[in-house]
């Protein structure tokens, strides 16, 4: 949690730590080298895959392409993300980011379940496959993907969107493996079913990765607590301050990667309050969470004993 500064407005206050940029923003250029490696590799294995008749080539083009579609929408988001909040969207378009990964998720789902039923056709249909060629353009794939990893290596613990990048690129590094393993199959033995089963490979590599981004995608759509934050503990954390009576309406999620917010209405004694006044208890709380818990705007409601009550009184 950012140290920022607490302010108190009546019995509310917040903490700031919401920065200029989101987590991926950090990373726009090293997004857009990959892009560009991703396209060029995609062009270069289409030519490979059409001249050396090997689904595995294509199979890998067709996953370099939604790489590339992932990738674009990622910087896109990135574009909206930086725009300022407004009075209508007052988080801004922070949660763009949210929406392209959820959408490389769906196109990644896609593709692997193209790969997989082209590879099934393969083995019912069995098609001849160039083994030498098919080696050559596996080479460019894997040696280009090398240099994407190594760009997006640092980022995709900090965002889900580059996080989404670094396993497409991942996976499409192993799959440029088992390209050039069942070519080389293929160039020693004649053994033509290497080509589909390397492409089953591709396909069954794709889809876990992708399953696993797509639920931690969703739990920051259903704004679920961040998986890092452990809400018995921050209750814990809250209640264990001199003067507090109860903690309600405590709630965490994430906006989107790398912007954690949180909030509770915080019910303290009303001869503390006094004697210590709600500047000062604002602090306390900053000072309690900020040292234990990564979130990074928090906003509290100081409320005198039996506040609880006349507030659902109140409601109904």
């Amino acid at each position: 949690m950012g140290a920022g500064h607490d302010h108190a407005h009546g019995h509310g206050g917040h903490a700031h730590g919401v920065t200029g940029g989101t987590a991926t923003a950090a990373y726009r250029g090293r997004l857009r080298a990959a892009l560009g490696i991703t396209l060029g590799v995609m062009v270069v294995e289409i030519v490979g895959g059409l001249l050396a008749n090997s689904l595995a080539l294509i199979a890998d083009a067709a996953h370099m392409a939604t790489d590339a579609l992932g990738l674009g929408m990622a910087l896109l988001a990135i574009h909206f993300a930086a725009r300022p909040a407004s009075e209508r969207r007052t988080f801004g378009l922070a949660r763009a980011e949210i929406l392209a990964a959820l959408a490389n998720c769906l196109l990644l789902l896609g593709v692997g379940g193209y790969v997989l039923v082209e590879a099934i056709q393969r083995f019912i249909t069995p098609a001849a496959t160039e083994g030498g060629l098919t080696i050559a353009f596996g080479l460019v794939g894997l040696c280009a993907n090398s240099v994407s990893l190594v760009l997006l290596m640092r980022g995709q613990s900090e965002s889900l969107n580059v996080r989404g990048a670094f396993l497409e690129v991942a996976a499409d590094a192993l799959g440029s493996v088992a390209v050039i393993i069942a070519a080389g199959v293929i160039l020693l033995t004649g053994w033509q079913a290497a080509d589909p089963i390397a492409s089953l490979v591709i396909g069954l590599m794709i889809v876990p990765r992708t399953v696993k981004l797509l639920r931690e995608t969703l739990d920051v759509l259903l704004e679920s607590a961040p998986k890092d934050v452990d809400m018995a503990e921050v209750r814990a954390h809250i209640l264990a301050l001199e003067g507090v009576e109860d903690v309600h309406d405590l709630h965490a999620w994430t906006i989107t990667s790398g912007l954690p917010v949180l909030s509770a209405h915080v019910v303290v004694s009303t001869e503390v309050l006094s004697a210590i006044g709600h500047e000062k208890m604002l602090h306390e709380l900053q000072e309690c969470l900020g040292g234990h818990f990564d979130v990074e705007h928090c906003t509290f409601q100081l409320e005198p004993g039996g506040h609880a009550e006349h507030e659902a009184r109140l409601c109904h």
